[in-house]
């Protein structure tokens, strides 16, 4: 008989009901260090007091009224957005497979608004993730996500990750926008070559082609920038954001300029739900908190701590772990031994980490977690190495 819920996952045998930081507890009272955060999501912690105040603060006076009207918090964090970002202007959403739907229905129209209607093509990567809606494992592609499901959407032309030759090979007259991750997530933890970002800004400016990233996984301070292409020195046409804007409230959003924006007037978007007053609430309160340069320093000093006790465990364990990837705190440990097998031992040491494709586990703490709680999710994962060296 089919469970109540539909069985589309694949649960650890975990629940919890109580969360600090980074620490949950199950009922029994049981605590588990949270290495994971609810897959880059909870970007400040469990039941942050800061995002907690801004929640139940709203949550007293208005919940929702729609996009019928305007909604000032909304404003308030587009602004926020906008000061610290490229864009020029943003659409709220409540989940990343929104913002990235958002973005390619942008691409589009941009193209039919300026009379090129032919170009609605998008160059996609292999290993990518950018939701579960039709769409986008249309425009991920890889059996995993689009098995079963087809006829798929039809326009997006799938090249090798970080193969910047594919990308111009795959260029057409039909072509309008390049998009992908500064650094693959779920596709597992790996980052475009050196000086790739710049080239593929550049290639997209030589041919009239806007540039979409999906900075879902990676924005929001989770690599030590406020998102991940400020490394490269490059903008973006269109940003796709959500996870850890919200801090653990759903919210999602896609960001833009206003000349990629232009054909996007009354009527050619929507949506019930998203920018409402509470999401918004949470959304100013996490931009506060993260977009200062303080903060931002802070993330790199715990995330160089991190790495440098990763690759301690890489050097003691080598029959478990081969190698230390990812910027920041979106780190990926490649594994040697299975990569579920080092996760389920780490269940056993009351360690939650995130398995990801290429046989590796994410890290991917709270961004405020202190150089005490990495020693302590260090020296978990080491018991779980010597768990799993014991079965080898």
């Amino acid at each position: 008989m089919i469970s109540p819920v539909l069985p589309t996952y694949a649960r650890a045998p975990l629940s919890f009901v109580k969360g600090q930081g980074p620490w949950l507890e199950t009922e029994d009272g049981t605590r588990y260090l949270d290495m994971g955060a609810g897959i880059a999501v909870n970007s400040l912690g469990h039941a942050n007091p800061i995002l907690v105040a801004a929640l139940t603060d709203q949550a007293r006076r208005l919940w929702h009224t729609s996009n019928l009207y305007n909604i000032p918090n909304q404003t308030a964090l587009a602004e926020r957005l906008v000061e610290h970002t490229f864009a020029d202007t943003v659409f709220f959403t409540n989940s990343g497979t929104e913002a990235t739907e958002a973005s390619v229905k942008m691409v589009r129209k941009y193209f039919d608004h300026i009379g090129q209607p032919e170009r609605y093509r998008i160059i996609t990567c292999e290993g990518s993730f950018h939701g579960r809606t039709l769409g986008m494992i249309s425009a991920a592609g890889g059996e995993k996500l689009t098995k079963g499901f087809g006829p798929l959407l039809e326009g997006f032309d799938n090249v090798p990750y970080g193969d910047l030759d594919a990308i111009k090979a795959a260029i057409t007259p039909e072509t309008a926008a390049v998009m992908l991750e500064p650094m693959l997530g779920e596709g597992g933890i790996v980052a475009l070559p050196e000086g790739m970002l710049k080239d593929i800004r550049a290639l997209c400016d030589e041919h009239g082609l806007l540039l979409v990233l999906d900075e879902i996984q990676t924005g929001v301070g989770r690599t030590g920038k406020l998102f991940a292409h400020e490394w490269a020195g490059i903008t973006p046409d269109i940003m796709a954001v959500a996870k850890g804007i919200g801090g653990g409230f759903p919210l999602g959003a896609c960001l833009a300029t206003e000349r990629a924006a232009q054909g996007m007037v009354a009527g050619t978007h929507g949506t019930t739900y998203g920018g409402n007053p509470m999401a918004c609430a949470v959304g100013c309160a996490v931009m506060d908190e993260i977009a200062t340069p303080e903060f931002l320093e802070n993330v790199n000093r715990t995330a160089g701590h991190l790495r440098q006790g990763l690759e301690g465990l890489v050097a003691s364990h080598p029959d478990v772990f081969d190698s230390v990837r990812g910027e920041g705190l979106m780190i990926g440990l490649k594994c040697n031994a299975t990569n579920m097998d080092v996760i389920n031992a780490g269940y056993a040491a009351h360690l939650l980490t995130v398995p990801a494709a290429d046989n590796v586990i994410r890290l991917l703490p709270p961004l405020n977690i202190t150089i005490e709680e990495i020693d302590e999710a260090l020296k978990r994962l080491d018991q779980a190495a010597v768990a799993v060296e014991g079965n080898l």
